[in-house]
């Protein structure tokens, strides 16, 4: 299965690059949303999932030296047409001063590129996961600490009752302990100071590398491949009929060597031929189950949005007025009055905690007096008295 993304010449665009640079992450969160729904009905999954890292580095480290080694070229960019070269740089000695431009030739694959192609492909976004991880833990433990203080000396105390020496025997235990507590607690400090610099680091190297080669200043995608000096280069018709023959021949040549009885020897076959089938339709399957996950993806945000759409309820009642206290002053007959110096309000302005409106400088000196509402003797403050600019 091929995507061929377009452009003119060997050099791939922006875009493929990206997307098969993309596409590892994608592939991990269509397996890890999988495996979690799976791991409902069959709880065994979880012990997949808690060793997600290991699980995913595992089978990237299958398929990408199948794919190197059958195809020069990484799992995703074979998906896109595209095959790994390595490059030869050789500088133009008549042209030095006038023309600086370089000559590229480009080789295939030597078997050390190939390995540290796994290397960079497979161990390095390993390594920086569990870096992640053991940052993430570290700085969530710093949150703790910061707002509920240190456990170590939450729990501190003299516990040991009795007699001193039945505890003997769990010094050396103990000691080992914090010790090896102790070393721990200090490489976790050591990866949360300075993981940010190196994640910082390499984000800033990645952009500066894609934005070069954006403006088509420079041939490597990433850091890695200026590393190893090597070019991704757009497969042709005749490259991807060498490879289809050249698996063929490996294969071949792979039968050739079993070794043992006949019914040995078609065993062996059998689950040679198994691991090809496992092997060629891996890259359908697993694009199948990125398809999949967007899919489910879409789905149930497309369900959430619609469960947590607004829905319009009507107004709730008003509540009750409150009661007027029974040595409180009383309520004017009129409305517009004010209940304290019976005359119209002027300068309208509401008691919060009872709703009842006076005249400002009346409720003022009121309750600024005996501290509570005229009519109703809730407890209030003159900073609970609200200016009304209408008065109804």
């Amino acid at each position: 299965m091929l995507f061929q993304v377009g452009g003119q010449g060997t050099r791939p665009t922006f875009f493929e690059m990206s997307a098969a640079q993309q596409l590892p992450s994608s592939v991990r969160a269509a397996l890890t949303y999988s495996l979690g729904v799976f791991a409902l009905r069959r709880p065994f999954i979880h012990k997949i999932l808690d060793y997600e890292d290991e699980f995913f580095a595992l089978l990237m480290l299958v398929l990408e030296t199948h794919s190197l080694r059958t195809t020069d070229a990484s799992f995703s960019e074979s998906l896109y047409g595209l095959r790994r070269r390595g490059a030869k740089i050789k500088l133009k000695k008549s042209n030095l001063l006038t023309n600086s431009a370089d000559e590229v030739r480009h080789t295939g694959l030597r078997k050390r590129q190939k390995v540290l192609s796994v290397v960079f492909l497979v161990v390095l976004p390993y390594l920086k996961s569990k870096l992640q991880s053991t940052y993430n833990r570290e700085r969530e433990a710093n949150l703790q600490a910061s707002l509920w203080g240190d456990s170590d000396e939450r729990f501190d105390g003299d516990f040991v009752t009795g007699d001193n020496n039945s505890f003997g025997s769990r010094d050396v235990s103990n000691i080992e302990a914090s010790a090896r507590d102790r070393c721990i607690k200090r490489v976790r400090k050591i990866v949360g100071a300075c993981y940010p610099w190196l994640h910082a680091g390499n984000e800033g190297l990645s952009f500066a590398y894609q934005l070069l080669y954006l403006l088509d200043a420079t041939g490597f995608y990433s850091l890695g491949l200026h590393a190893l000096g090597i070019h991704v280069c757009r497969a042709t018709g005749q490259e991807l009929m060498d490879t289809s023959s050249r698996i063929s021949k490996i294969r071949s040549r792979e039968r050739e060597r079993l070794r043992g009885s006949p019914w040995l020897k078609a065993l062996q076959g059998g689950l040679l031929s198994c691991a090809y089938a496992v092997l060629d339709y891996a890259q359908t399957g697993l694009i199948a189950a990125v398809f999949f996950f967007k899919m489910m993806e879409w789905w149930y945000q497309s369900a959430e949005e619609r469960m947590s759409a607004p829905t319009v309820y009507p107004p709730p009642p008003p509540p009750p007025p409150p009661k007027v206290a029974k040595e409180g002053i009383p309520l004017p007959p009129d409305r517009t009055l004010c209940p304290l110096c019976l005359q119209k309000r002027a300068n309208p302005s509401v008691m919060a905690v009872s709703g009842f409106v006076f005249c400002y400088t009346c409720v003022f000196k009121y309750t600024n007096q005996y501290k509570r509402c005229p009519v109703t003797l809730m407890p209030a403050s003159v900073d609970q008295i609200r200016r009304l600019f209408h008065d109804v």
